[in-house]
């Protein structure tokens, strides 16, 4: 996009909330990440999250962020698969402190995926979700944020009554341009729309902090839990 369509498009987007939303969601997920490899992107065996992973690995390069360089988990990798394509949800069960499981689900995680998540927030990991509303998923992230589907009982809504938890407006592509003019005028933005902002606002060192109270209770008590209990023992 040139810069008069970037204008237009933080215009657009400018009350409806998405923006400040999403920079939340980027600065944490910059900031949770200790160590190059490992920010772990993995979807549901249906969807694998290629567009997120691949805008990611963009901003990476273009913010020289080392840290945001993502590895893609897969359920079945093929045979003969590039080295990076490889990665399977074995890589899951090598989860520590110092890395971040993104889990990117467009529909809801099945058992075995909560399985893992679960035991990678045990061994230490952070866990950051992207998702259409899975309260299962959302109890084990330490942060998440909630695209209502359309038709749900959220869609509709203004961003800041939902349940929370960079420039580089340069991944906007005309059609996300169009979806962000629908969140403008119905409240309501798309999942693939909303990949684009949290890959952008995550590249961004600007990304907003959290302000008090954008963490849900149960993302607190899960803290407070964890840092009692501590990581489990492999």
């Amino acid at each position: 996009m040139d810069a008069d369509q970037v204008a237009a498009l933080r215009a657009i987007l400018s009350n409806t909330g998405w923006l400040e939303r999403a920079g939340i969601f980027g600065r944490a997920l910059r900031t949770s990440v200790r160590t190059p490899g490992g920010l772990l992107v993995v979807g549901t065996p249906a969807e694998e999250p290629w567009h997120l992973t691949a805008h990611l690995d963009e901003e990476s390069r273009l913010s020289g962020i080392a840290e945001l360089t993502p590895t893609l988990v897969r359920w079945s990798p093929p045979p003969g698969a590039p080295a990076h394509l490889s990665v399977s949800v074995s890589r899951l069960e090598e989860a520590r402190r110092g890395e971040t499981l993104f889990v990117v689900a467009p529909d809801a995680a099945p058992a075995p995926l909560l399985e893992r998540v679960n035991d990678a927030r045990h061994a230490g990991a952070t866990i950051l979700a992207l998702d259409q509303g899975d309260p299962e998923l959302d109890d084990l992230a330490h942060e998440y944020l909630t695209i209502p589907a359309a038709g749900s009982a959220g869609a509709g809504q203004p961003p800041a009554a939902l349940d929370p938890r960079r420039s580089g407006p340069r991944t906007f592509s005309p059609r996300t341009f169009d979806q962000a003019e629908l969140a403008s005028r119905t409240g309501l933005l798309t999942f693939d729309a909303a990949q684009h902002l949290v890959s952008a606002a995550a590249g961004d060192r600007r990304s907003p902090a959290p302000s008090r109270g954008v963490r849900s209770l149960r993302g607190k008590l899960a803290r407070f839990l964890d840092a009692v209990s501590g990581p489990s023992a492999r």
